[in-house]
């Protein structure tokens, strides 16, 4: 019970702290796409919605390069850690975060923009108002976002080698107890992954219908 209640803590804080760095730099630069007018803008938004369906073993594998010992960043030692479980799932959940924050400002009336500027409003207070007039949809690429990794188990197993205390999330326990015959064991893992995922997309849903309700008040 205390190593499946390790399992399932780390992958939270995994998972989590993948989509929340996702979403820092996913959501300035779903911006600069949506908003922004630039050469090579049309070349950026291309390499951003490839990256939306990028295999996780691929990310895993480029992951896994850099970070080896003789590679690029191998001096820091990261590889088979949680560290670099979470740089593989932030690899995969930010294209995913920047392609739909760009998509939900690109459907915004683009008169907004321009009402916004006339009425004396600083650019930055002019994103952070259409950031609000499209909490909705960006609500949305968050729960994609954090869908995209808590279930993802490639890279997690390629960068982080499931070893027993360290580095092993629910989806590489739920392999490797597959691949050993438990299937009941296995089982449970999986059902409590199911209830996690459901549970966190059930209070950002809410949280997301709300803000609709709101919307919609005369």
């Amino acid at each position: 019970m205390n190593e499946v209640f390790s399992i399932t803590v780390l992958s939270l804080e995994v998972s989590g702290l993948a989509t929340i760095l996702s979403l820092l730099v996913g959501l300035p630069l779903g911006t600069l796409l949506a908003l922004g007018r630039f050469r090579g803008r049309a070349a950026l938004l291309s390499v951003i919605n490839t990256g939306m369906g990028l295999p996780p073993v691929v990310v895993g594998l480029a992951v896994a390069m850099l970070l080896w010992r003789s590679g690029p960043l191998g001096d820091l030692r990261l590889i088979y850690t949680p560290w670099a479980i979470i740089l593989a799932q932030w690899v995969i959940a930010a294209p995913v975060v920047t392609g739909l924050t760009a998509v939900a400002l690109q459907q915004l009336d683009p008169r907004l923009q321009l009402q916004l500027l006339g009425l004396g409003a600083s650019v930055p207070q002019m994103v952070l108002a259409l950031w609000r007039e499209a909490r909705l949809p960006l609500i949305a690429a968050l729960i994609a976002g954090f869908g995209s990794v808590i279930s993802e188990v490639g890279a997690s197993m390629m960068v982080g080698g499931n070893i027993r205390g360290q580095t092993r999330v629910l989806t590489t326990a739920i392999v490797l107890e597959t691949g050993k015959g438990e299937f009941e064991r296995a089982l449970a893992l999986g059902g409590l992954l199911l209830l996690l995922t459901f549970l966190i997309n059930l209070a950002l849903t809410l949280i997301q219908q709300r803000g609709a309700r709101q919307r919609g008040r005369p």
